[in-house]
């Protein structure tokens, strides 16, 4: 069988897709400065599920149940109130919840002691861990020259600014070059990433860890596409950069690659430390939903509510409240995994990996 000479082209052959090429590679380099910014998803989605606080979007949640049952049993069941008044209904919806709340309630803590286990081990583990934190701690002293801060915040800003320092450096040793689309590109380049180091550093000021603040500044942070634009420029210009160019673009790498592992290592100290506060309230809140279903099983059906408040009839209002006390660990439970799987999902990838069909 004859081989078709073409077929094995490369397309680098073609100076039309050369161009194509060459003009996505310069598109973008500067990037938005926040998730936000970056992310095709809606302002009020990611305050929900990142930014606001998880007690607040619990409350929410059961406000919205509340009035969805009250509006559904009011408007679009009939006969609804007389049903809510049988023992077999109140004995059904609230026998359930007692099952279910102590069998969430296990759940959750054998989790909570899932997390507390990795925290255990033997004395060989716990060397090792303490040796690589060290390691660690040391190159980032050699780095930025100066001991390493203590507070995860405070570590991570001190990081973002030996990237921005060294962008400038880099950027000025660039301004001398020949080359005029180098020094464009790195213009444009320099420019995104201080731009992104000065917010960051910004919104890291004064966060204290525990609260999801530290975390979400250091999302901000997209390093990994900021190493594979550099990667790509000194793929591009090799023959235009010189030695103390590469050394500077080497330097730069190697801060923007320190700072992967750092905001790896925060990320997952706030997720035990979430998990570990959710089982907390989870168990608070279970003894009050415990008790309203005891209560409006052993109590309810001997009780009578005649009046109505705002044209609804008060046995309406009264189940709804109680069933939805008895949801608050539930509620509890979509709020913190929302934003832990959110931010999971978002930082799958370490490196220059990029997941999301909006960021490519």
């Amino acid at each position: 069988m004859s081989e078709n000479p073409d077929q094995g082209a490369d397309v680098d052959a073609d100076p039309d897709v050369d161009t194509e090429i060459d003009a996505d590679a310069e598109a973008d380099i500067g990037t938005a400065n926040t998730m936000q910014a970056r992310s095709s998803e809606s302002r009020i989605k990611l305050w929900a599920v990142l930014k606001a606080e998880r007690l607040l979007i619990t409350g929410l949640l059961a406000l919205v149940f509340f009035l969805s049952f009250v509006v559904i049993g009011e408007l679009f069941v009939p006969n609804f109130e007389s049903t809510l008044r049988t023992d077999e209904m109140i004995n059904y919806m609230f026998s359930t919840m007692i099952s279910a709340i102590i069998t969430g309630t296990t759940l959750v803590v054998t989790i909570s002691q899932l997390v507390i286990s990795q925290e255990n081990g033997p004395l060989g583990e716990q060397r090792e861990r303490m040796s690589n934190t060290m390691d660690f701690r040391e190159y980032t002293e050699e780095m930025i020259g100066s001991p390493s801060p203590a507070d995860p915040s405070a570590f991570l800003r001190e990081t973002v600014s030996l990237t921005e320092r060294r962008a400038k450096l880099l950027r000025a040793s660039i301004a001398d070059n020949d080359d005029e689309q180098l020094k464009a590109e790195v213009d444009e380049y320099t420019e995104s990433l201080i731009g992104n180091a000065e917010e960051v550093r910004d919104q890291l000021e004064g966060a204290s860890f525990g609260s999801f603040g530290v975390l979400n500044a250091a999302l901000n942070y997209n390093y990994g596409i900021k190493i594979f634009h550099l990667e790509r420029i000194a793929n591009d210009h090799a023959d235009s950069l010189t030695d103390e160019n590469m050394g500077h673009l080497d330097d730069l790498k190697s801060s923007l690659s320190m700072f992967g592992p750092a905001r790896e290592h925060v990320k997952t100290l706030y997720f035990e430390w979430a998990l570990i506060d959710l089982s907390q309230l989870i168990l608070y809140v279970s003894v009050p939903a415990l008790l309203v279903s005891g209560t409006m099983l052993g109590f309810y059906s001997g009780l009578s509510f005649p009046n109505t408040t705002f044209g609804i009839n008060d046995s309406i209002l009264i189940v709804g409240a109680a069933f939805t006390v008895t949801l608050l660990p539930f509620f509890l439970l979509i709020s913190y995994i929302l934003r832990v799987a959110t931010v999971a999902k978002r930082t799958l990838a370490i490196g220059p990996l990029i997941l999301r069909e909006s960021a490519r």
